[in-house]
């Protein structure tokens, strides 16, 4: 069907030929178009026109609201303040557009004009490491923007960078072949060898063992850092090793994943090993093209605006003076390989904004060497750090990084209380479903309700809240909508133009109607915190549309049926707009 044009985007062309009718020689002009608690929404941009013109605001803005076309659309337009145009519209044209937008499965969300391939880089675990509270933001972030690329159309190959190659591999492989009884410890009972939390636990107590020996002998130093050597040049015994370490991480891997509810599949994991037969070509076109240059035996690329506290220039170093290669040689073969590869049009890093200097002299050195040009962009979606309650780092009481593990556990834990506490006629089985849904949804609203580039405070009492801008509270809401639909019984939606609309009916109406507009607005900036920002205020609107509007004791049975309706299309909404954030939308709680 047609794509369905937002009530805001039909204001805003008849203000625009209204301004051409009225004022001929002004050329174009922006309406300016937001919604008001006056109007339906003011109209801000005769002011600058007015500067402009050097005229009068409010004459220029009467003589545009006189030329203003007369049609069902526009009830009533008025001159406010300085030159202000407050736009009312009739309650007729808000219900037939929900009307058209109720038959569109996408609900009036338009495709991307222009649909590229973007690459985005997100959930990168260690291997033989337990995932901690660090790894939330870009998992949880990385999900919701993909959800979103890919709702308005764009090509994504999403890309889990695990760290799976490098010095701790050295270490750790070096440690294990001079004290294989550490390895016995980590089998599984019965012969069989463990998975899943219990084999990370026994590679992340392996591991802390290697970092006390490498941390404290320099001669166990030198020969884990030619293990790295030999992990790189492909040896047989020590690939053996690392490949055991690599099966055994994705098992949990994936059951960290699964409980977060984030969809890894085994094809976009693509981590640093992949990557190993580029790098040394990326040094030598490097160095070739004269991009990077030898310095004490590495090879580096220098910025004369990056420089250390002594004001001593500090280079990228793509190449170490021993041979081995660093996260830059990496960092710089993925970008080869995803532009001219997998020939992306957007390269997209959710990493926090600790690396965001690496990630600077990434892309710099990209362009000079001709790998990043005009055509193809590269951002870093840099996010904050998450806080606990004392404003500090989120650490355990023993100061120790949380386990991601045990987060979600509690999370999940305490959304089940909740959920038992509320419900009605639910089986034990589906409240501890529904607990599990709620508790991960809670956590990823948290995350995704703030801006990605701000730090903030992981706090379970506030996030398993009823009450206030939580996951919680807008599944509940969708849960609400859904019981009226329940209970309407030979009752059925339908959107009757010719009733006239409360207040609460109308706000509730106009905001469901600038779906579309966000949708676009969040996907071009990848923020997916704005879809947030407009749930939150849908499930708020619908409360005071409930409160104030009777729906199955309306009276008149039309009025019922176009009060279903705005349930309908409410429902709908946030049910997209969670599934956006990634987020599962129970029917009943």
């Amino acid at each position: 069907m047609a794509p369905v044009i937002s009530l805001t985007a039909s204001v805003e062309e008849r203000l625009r030929a209204a301004i051409a009718t009225a004022l001929p020689g002004a050329g174009s002009a922006d309406p300016l178009l937001r919604r008001s608690d006056r109007a339906d929404y003011q109209a801000n941009g005769l002011l600058a026109l007015a500067k402009r013109l050097q005229a009068n605001p409010r004459e220029l803005a009467a003589r545009v609201a006189e030329a203003a076309p007369a049609d069902g659309l526009i009830r009533a337009i008025e001159v406010s303040g300085p030159g202000f145009l407050n736009v009312t519209l009739t309650d007729r044209a808000i219900t037939e557009n929900l009307s058209a937008r109720a038959r569109d499965s996408r609900l009036g969300a338009p495709f991307v004009g222009r649909p590229g391939t973007t690459v985005v880089d997100y959930a990168q675990p260690n291997v033989a490491k337990e995932m901690h509270v660090g790894h939330l933001r870009n998992s949880i972030i990385g999900d919701a923007v993909v959800h979103l690329l890919e709702f308005v159309g764009e090509k994504v190959v999403r890309r889990h960078h695990i760290g799976d190659w490098g010095t701790q591999f050295g270490m750790l492989i070096q440690y294990l072949t001079e004290h294989p009884h550490e390895l016995e410890r980590g089998e599984g009972g019965e012969g069989g060898r463990a998975s899943g939390e219990e084999a990370m636990s026994n590679l992340n107590r392996l591991y802390k063992s290697s970092r006390a020996v490498f941390d404290a002998d320099e001669e166990f130093r030198q020969r884990a850092r030619r293990r790295v050597v030999a992990l790189q040049s492909g040896d047989p015994e020590t690939l053996a090793l690392w490949q055991r370490f690599v099966d055994e991480s994705k098992i949990y891997f994936n059951a960290v994943f699964d409980k977060l509810d984030v969809e890894i599949r085994d094809s976009d994991v693509v981590g640093e090993s992949a990557y190993n037969d580029m790098l040394a070509e990326t040094c030598r076109l490097l160095e070739k093209s004269g991009v990077a240059v030898r310095s004490e035996g590495a090879l580096c690329v220098f910025f004369d605006d990056v420089r250390g506290p002594e004001g001593n220039p500090v280079p990228l170093i793509v190449q170490k003076s021993d041979g081995g290669f660093g996260y830059a040689a990496t960092d710089l073969s993925a970008i080869r390989d995803r532009v001219f590869g997998l020939k992306a049009d957007t390269l997209l890093y959710v990493v926090d904004a600790r690396q965001s200097l690496h990630f600077r002299m990434v892309f710099e050195t990209a362009r000079r060497a001709g790998w990043l040009d005009g055509g193809v962009n590269a951002v870093q979606l840099a996010f904050g750090t998450v806080l606990g309650k004392d404003g500090k780092p989120f650490k355990t009481r023993k100061g120790e990084t949380v386990r991601l593990v045990d987060l979600l556990d509690e999370a999940i834990e305490r959304a089940t209380a909740v959920v038992r506490e509320k419900a009605r006629d639910l089986t034990e089985e589906e409240i501890a479903e529904r607990g599990a849904q709620v508790g991960i949804g809670a956590v990823k609203y948290a995350e995704l309700s703030t801006s990605a580039n701000r730090d903030y405070t992981f706090d379970l009492d506030r996030m398993v809240s009823l009450n206030g801008d939580t996951g919680v509270y807008l599944q509940y809401a969708y849960a609400r909508v859904r019981s009226i639909l329940r209970k309407a019984g030979e009752a059925r939606p339908a959107a009757d133009p010719d009733l006239a609309l409360e207040p609460a009916e109308r706000a509730l109406g106009l905001h469901v109607d600038a779906f579309p507009e966000m949708v676009a607005v969040a996907a071009a900036e990848y923020a997916p915190h704005k879809v947030a920002a407009y749930l939150y205020q849908l499930a708020s609107l619908f409360t005071a549309f409930y409160d104030q509007c009777p729906v199955l004791k309306a009276g008149a049975p039309e009025t019922v049926g176009n009060r279903l309706f705005l349930c309908m299309i409410t429902a709908r909404t946030l049910r997209q707009g969670m599934a956006l954030l990634g987020i599962r939308t129970p029917e009943r709680l």
